[in-house]
């Protein structure tokens, strides 16, 4: 089982970049489950393939390997992966922390190889791809939010 947990807080006291609410936080965290790829590093495809009640449905590729995920939104508080398909199983979690004043994104993931044994090498090779990409998405979802507040696309 390989398993990442990373908690950031959203509006660091960094002169320069542009606050967000909880709501600006919310609004980027569901424009990356609608379209991951100027997020995740590694992602080559991500296709809607189907809307629920309360997500969605999409057909991904990361690292050459193609995925289906399940995704659910708790508005406001989170948004949850469940893998489908693919050579993985398993989770990933954006989940919206604090309040405005104290703001803070925790983003954490599970997976298992379906065809590898734990500790095996496959499944450490796995783990480092995914986690250097992972550990970069964090930064990448902040500051792609950021931008999409500031040119007005959020």
């Amino acid at each position: 089982m390989i398993s990442v947990s990373q908690e950031l807080k959203v509006n660091p006291d960094q002169s320069g970049l542009a606050p967000l609410s909880r709501s600006d936080l919310w609004k980027g965290l569901k424009m990356k489950a609608e379209n991951a790829l100027p997020f995740v590093q590694g992602m080559s495809k991500c296709d809607v393939v189907e809307r629920t009640e309360n997500g969605l449905i999409r057909d991904i590729e990361f690292q050459g390997k193609p995925a289906r995920e399940r995704i659910t939104f708790y508005p406001e508080k989170k948004v949850v992966f469940l893998r489908l398909s693919g050579d993985a199983d398993g989770i990933i979690v954006n989940e919206i922390l604090g309040t405005d004043d104290d703001l803070r994104v925790r983003f954490s993931f599970a997976f298992q190889l379906t065809e590898a044994e734990s500790g095996s090498r496959e499944e450490e090779e796995l783990r480092k791809a995914v986690e250097t990409a992972y550990v970069a998405a964090v930064d990448a979802t902040l500051n792609g939010i950021r931008s999409a507040k500031a040119n007005g696309s959020l």
